[in-house]
């Protein structure tokens, strides 16, 4: 079996797409650190992080001694009136030049932010799941492999719509550990249940009563990240340990990304998101 693939995300920096999410740390900073800790390659950040010039882009990560794994794309893929494919094509362009693999989608709502979200009709889940589809073809033709992300505040969160996916869809999975235990999903008991779907993870852990404020509604998703939600690996709820065991066991490949949600009030005045991604580095290479 290939020794494990680990990479970081820019978001365990509280580097975020949403807009007043918190202090954006220097990309620089951030990607300095992920070598720092050991990490080989990278999420790529959202829109503007990181140069949208394909030559600058891989520049910028070879400086680093960095990989491109891909990167996260909210997408509308609901509204029968929007055609999301034309709008990935820039995406793949870059990650193509950079040499990234995975297109990382989530079903996003059409308004700002994971704090709130529709009811989907019958209709509205059948343009759902084909866009799943087309954007997995489109993406298949340039190389890159789409995965769609269960995600707290889009359209597909809560178990019987990550369910709803497998079976509308043949598109594969991004294993969210934090997400899908939000939204009332087994990590450990999805990824027994559809291992051959898995194609991408997210790691993180999570504070289960604080998870379960923001799943009654007592707290929005975002003041549950502020609260301390996500933890270092090992430090939470989830069992990380028997995730990862599992997907060992059925020949998993793919990568294990370190993505766990942060929000910074301003800039760090100690060593400040590093500290935890240190540790949640070495509680994951403990377990593979």
């Amino acid at each position: 079996m290939s020794s494990p693939r680990i990479a970081g995300a820019p978001i365990s920096w509280g580097v975020c797409e949403v807009p007043g999410w918190g202090y954006q740390l220097d990309p620089a900073q951030v990607l300095r650190e992920m070598r720092e800790v050991g990490l080989v390659a990278t999420e790529i950040g959202p829109e503007g992080f990181l140069p949208a010039s394909p030559a600058e882009l891989a520049r910028v990560l070879a400086d680093h001694d960095l990989s491109a794994v891909g990167g996260f794309a909210p997408v509308l893929l609901h509204d029968g009136a929007h055609d999301p494919v034309p709008g990935i094509s820039p995406i793949l362009d870059g990650f193509v030049a950079a040499g990234a693999e995975v297109l990382v989608l989530a079903a996003v709502t059409g308004s700002v932010g994971y704090d709130s979200r529709p009811e989907l009709g019958e209709q509205e889940w059948k343009t759902l799941l084909h866009n799943l589809d087309r954007l997995a073809d489109a993406a298949a033709e340039r190389g890159i492999r789409a995965v769609i992300h269960p995600h707290v505040g889009t359209m597909i969160e809560q178990r019987d719509e990550v369910l709803r996916v497998l079976d509308g869809s043949g598109i594969p999975l991004c294993l969210d550990t934090g997400h899908l235990l939000i939204g009332g999903t087994d990590p450990a008991e999805l990824t027994r249940q559809a291992p051959n779907r898995i194609a991408h993870v997210h790691l993180k852990d999570v504070d289960h009563a604080l998870a379960a404020r923001v799943r009654a509604g007592e707290l929005s998703y975002t003041d549950g990240v502020k609260a301390g939600m996500y933890r270092p690996l090992g430090g939470g709820d989830v069992d990380i340990a028997g995730v990862t065991q599992i997907l060992r066991t059925q020949g998993f490949d793919g990568w294990y990304v370190l993505e766990q949600d942060t929000i910074l009030t301003e800039a760090p005045s100690d060593e400040g998101p590093v500290r935890d991604v240190r540790a949640s580095v070495a509680y994951l290479r403990s377990v593979l």
